[in-house]
């Protein structure tokens, strides 16, 4: 009897070889399918329809979006909102502010400042101050300041400074927080926390299981094809034999 793998059977008429490649090819479904569903349950995908938020993300890119409760966000993120002052459209911006904070823009260096603690932005656009416009805001119990990444081209919680609520919006108002970008290939990637929040009281949001999700579709993928590539490389194996 030969040892080869291919020729091993399982008292069936079945080698060896072709049981694996069905066990892959079924793990791989799992994988694959249930990293969709399992993204479908946790994401919601969105289209950003303005340049407010460049560099980090531009206009008409597609983005993930975790489904999360107002009370989970942090400085820092990047959230989905609807909020009737600001519009009947969901918009994407960058909360800078929480509950209790004294922001204000700008310090000698250009940078804002939160309850007078100068913070560094990185993923400004360009390299200017951080509001072209000085402001100052008190931030009242259960909202939230948003800006965007592109200062002079945002219309955000500045605009709205005298608004009751001195142009923040309630938890509430929030959707999603972004957590990748999807669309275009190539500015796909995970959304990083700024560091220069976690230093702040509160710290940053934890990311979403988009990683797992993305390595679960991948590993699936890749069972697929190798288990399903088994079966023609076999006979054509076999035929090389005869």
């Amino acid at each position: 009897m030969s040892s080869s793998t291919e020729r091993r059977t399982d008292g069936r008429g079945r080698t060896t070889g072709s049981v694996l490649s069905g066990l892959a090819v079924a793990v791989g479904c799992v994988l694959f399918l249930g990293g969709f569903v399992w993204a479908a349950l946790i994401y919601r995908p969105y289209t950003v329809p303005t340049d407010s938020m460049t560099p980090t993300i531009a206009v008409g890119a597609r983005v993930l979006a975790e489904k999360v409760d107002g009370s989970q966000i942090r400085r820092g993120d990047i959230v989905v909102f609807k909020d009737s002052t600001w519009g009947d459209l969901p918009m994407v911006k960058r909360v800078v502010g929480v509950g209790g904070d004294k922001i204000a823009c700008c310090t000698e260096q250009g940078r804002l400042t939160i309850n007078g603690t100068p913070v560094e932005e990185p993923y400004l656009q360009g390299s200017g101050p951080a509001s072209p416009v000085g402001f100052k805001a008190k931030v009242p119990t259960g909202q939230l300041f948003l800006l965007g990444d592109h200062r002079s081209d945002s219309l955000d919680s500045r605009v709205h400074l005298t608004d009751g609520d001195h142009g923040s919006v309630p938890r509430s108002a929030v959707n999603a927080r972004v957590d990748a970008r999807a669309w275009p290939l190539g500015s796909v990637g995970v959304m990083q926390r700024p560091a220069a929040f976690s230093a702040l009281p509160g710290g940053t949001s934890q990311p979403g299981p988009v990683r797992p999700i993305t390595l679960a579709v991948v590993a699936g993928a890749v069972l697929i094809l190798v288990g399903a590539a088994y079966g023609p490389l076999a006979r054509r194996k076999a035929r090389k034999r005869a």
